[in-house]
């Protein structure tokens, strides 16, 4: 049974926030603790993939937890959501992040208030935020299909893996794009490169629910291949 709208809404401003303050406030730690941009970026990577698993898994049963709003087009356009819905879930997560990331400046003592000045432009950056988002997709839509329970670890550890094979470090999220622009430390984005990252994540999650539309088309859980190539 679906939970009343007002509550799923909450649930993603809350699970949008705490990823947001996660990224962030893991950011502002690891640039006080270390000089090492490897090491940092790893003190940044771990606890996202981490916070993911524990939203997704107590957030889940009552919103979806997508936390994300190229998420949230896909399950609109699959017509889990309705146009209204999906709005306001874009509509929550976005002030959720930038929620997010008041609070990580503001249990570390910075000012509230600050745009990033960390350029992420350029070709590849773009075609790494298509990746990232295509692969968050693809994940998503497969694990709901043939692991629903592993769903909130599949999510982690492929955001975990983003971070490190994706030259933009995998923002993936247009909500958290956004919030990271509001931030000028270690994960911060300059608003100025928004659009770019913003069209590149939502052409990726596009083209993942076109093409695993396709792919898991009659797929099921446990199904083999034999040896014509037929499921079975």
């Amino acid at each position: 049974m679906s939970l009343d709208l007002s509550r799923r809404l909450v649930a993603e401003g809350l699970g949008t926030g705490f990823l947001v303050a996660a990224v962030v406030g893991s950011g502002i730690m690891a640039e006080r603790l270390t000089t090492d941009m490897a090491l940092a970026l790893l003190a940044n990577t771990v606890p996202t993939g981490a916070i993911l698993v524990v939203l997704i898994t107590i957030l889940g049963p009552v919103s979806g937890a997508h936390f994300n709003p190229a998420v949230s087009l896909v399950f609109a356009l699959r017509g889990a959501l309705s146009a209204r819905e999906a709005g306001l879930y874009v509509l929550v997560q976005v002030l959720g992040g930038i929620a997010g990331t008041l609070l990580a400046h503001a249990m570390f003592g910075l000012p509230l208030l600050q745009v990033s000045e960390t350029v992420r432009t350029g070709g590849g950056q773009w075609f790494s935020e298509a990746v990232a988002a295509f692969g968050l997709v693809a994940t998503i839509l497969a694990g709901l299909r043939f692991e629903r329970s592993a769903v909130p670890w599949l999510v982690g550890l492929y955001i975990t893996a983003a971070y490190w094979f994706t030259a933009s470090t995998s923002f993936a999220n247009p909500a958290v794009a956004i919030a990271r622009s509001l931030t000028d430390t270690f994960s911060g984005i300059r608003p100025l490169d928004l659009p770019g990252f913003i069209l590149a994540q939502l052409a990726g999650a596009l083209i993942a629910l076109a093409l695993m539309s396709w792919l898991l088309r009659g797929a099921t859980a446990g199904a083999l291949p034999n040896p014509s190539g037929q499921i079975k």
